[in-house]
């Protein structure tokens, strides 16, 4: 992955051969911790969702997240490259621990793709669009009724439902120009016709 400052990135990966990587509520709460610990020192996070077998970021660059880090055996790495790998390498182990068992839970490579700038300035709405297809990724794999039912995202706390320390909320809403009154009713708006590319 390779990040510029001040651009916003979904950033996602998936269980490997697709399997199950949340098996309980702690591990969920656990992730939500190592995103906390590793990432926010080194960009903002926008949206997140955690699902039984995948998750997805939206993050927001800065200066910290580009600085070049020596890593050993590896070269020189941007060191919000380094932290996602340190945050899903600690918490595979602990998941392998917790079950006896050993090798990657993850995919090998974690995806990043930029959604602001000249290479997305022809749709104007991907942030958006990309923000709400995370959102509702629980209610699409019928796990809930409704968006906010689901807990493990950062959608209950745009929704004023939860307390939410780790997703900078003001800044979403500055660079979608919502607001958090008009957030709820358009993202059930938007169901259709939208996917991601990978």
């Amino acid at each position: 992955m390779h990040f510029v400052p001040n651009e916003v990135y979904h950033i996602y990966n998936r269980g490997n051969n697709r399997q199950k990587v949340f098996f309980s509520e702690e591990n969920y709460l656990f992730f939500m911790r190592k995103m906390e610990a590793q990432l926010i020192p080194f960009c903002e996070i926008l949206v997140w969702c955690l699902m039984p077998n995948h998750f997805h970021l939206i993050i927001s660059t800065n200066e910290s997240s580009c600085k070049p880090r020596n890593s050993f055996g590896t070269g020189s790495v941007q060191e919000l490259s380094y932290r996602i790998g340190i945050m899903l390498s600690s918490y595979a182990q602990a998941v392998n621990k917790q079950h006896g068992t050993s090798g990657s839970l993850f995919q090998l490579k974690t995806k990043a793709k930029i959604l602001t700038g000249s290479k997305n300035a022809k749709d104007k709405d991907y942030l958006v669009n990309a923000m709400h297809y995370c959102h509702q990724n629980p209610l699409r794999a019928g796990l809930v009724k409704k968006i906010e039912d689901w807990p493990y995202s950062s959608f209950p706390g745009y929704c004023r439902i939860k307390e939410d320390d780790i997703t900078n909320k003001q800044l979403l809403l500055d660079l979608t120009g919502y607001s958090l009154d008009t957030f709820y009713s358009d993202s059930y708006g938007r169901m259709e016709g939208f996917e991601l590319e990978e």
